[in-house]
């Protein structure tokens, strides 16, 4: 229930989708004698839209994110972990499932940055974690594509444990920590990206998985971004819906018990 009901929500929560029908809303309401009020809504859409689409606002929600967990993990005194956990969330399912062919999206940094650290560490566990997060198009889960992109990266296939049932990060914690009945003295390097790593970081400390933060996929680079306009209002747009989507999951995850904190450090 709380996963269909964040999908449902979570459309219309995004500040896009959100403008996006309240737009739709003012135009039908020029038909009626509410006229003054309908083109004010226009005009306040309008605006916050070109705000979003162009100011810094997108990667002032996104560097506290990224900021949150430092990227020093990444140098070879660390001592070899045992093992290495990578969230799914960097295939397009649909269009591998039509194709035939993994195709990767944005967040593609994840799968490779798992080959990196398996040759880096041959005797550490590998596990990749993610099953299918949509509730409309019949899709395969991003394990089986994964499974077929890590076989052509010349990774063993029986190496890697995959875990494929899950739906979001709560769930990629729980199914994870099943599948790999972890102690806490196990210490496992958890690669995601850098913006959604504080709340997979609160979901698999919750679960009692000792996880060191690797984060990857960063969006800005820190705090000389703050006042980055951007050239195409697509870019704004979209960095906006991921900031405002991950900080509502921060809150909503920590209000539902999933995490012990509001933002995990």
């Amino acid at each position: 229930m709380f996963f269909y009901l964040s999908k449902i929500l979570g459309f219309f929560i995004l500040p896009s989708n959100f403008l996006c029908c309240l737009a739709f809303l003012a135009l039908l309401m020029t038909r009626t004698r509410h006229v003054r009020l309908a083109r004010k809504i226009l005009s306040a859409t309008i605006i916050i839209l070109l705000v979003m689409g162009f100011s810094p606002l997108g990667n002032w929600l996104l560097i506290p994110l990224e900021q949150r967990f430092s990227a020093s993990p990444h140098n070879d005194k660390m001592p070899a972990p045992y093992g290495i956990i990578v969230l799914g969330g960097s295939i397009n399912t649909i269009v591998t499932r039509a194709n035939k062919t993994v195709a990767i999206n944005e967040a593609g940094e994840r799968l490779f940055e798992l080959a990196i650290l398996a040759r880096r560490y041959p005797k550490a566990k590998l596990v990749f974690s993610g099953g299918s997060g949509r509730i409309l198009s019949k899709t395969m889960s991003e394990s089986k594509a994964a499974q077929k992109l890590f076989t052509r990266l010349g990774i063993a296939p029986d190496r890697i444990l995959y875990e494929d049932k899950s739906k979001n990060t709560w769930q990629n914690a729980q199914y994870t920590k099943t599948l790999i009945k972890s102690s806490h003295r196990q210490r496992w390097l958890l690669v995601t990206s850098a913006f959604h790593m504080a709340r997979s970081v609160g979901c698999f400390r919750k679960n009692g998985i000792n996880i060191i933060p690797w984060p990857v996929d960063f969006r800005t680079r820190g705090h000389q971004d703050k006042y980055r306009f951007f050239d195409r209002a697509s870019q704004g747009w979209k960095r906006v819906d991921v900031g405002v989507r991950e900080w509502i999951g921060l809150l909503v995850y920590r209000l539902s018990g999933r995490t012990d904190s509001l933002f995990p450090s």
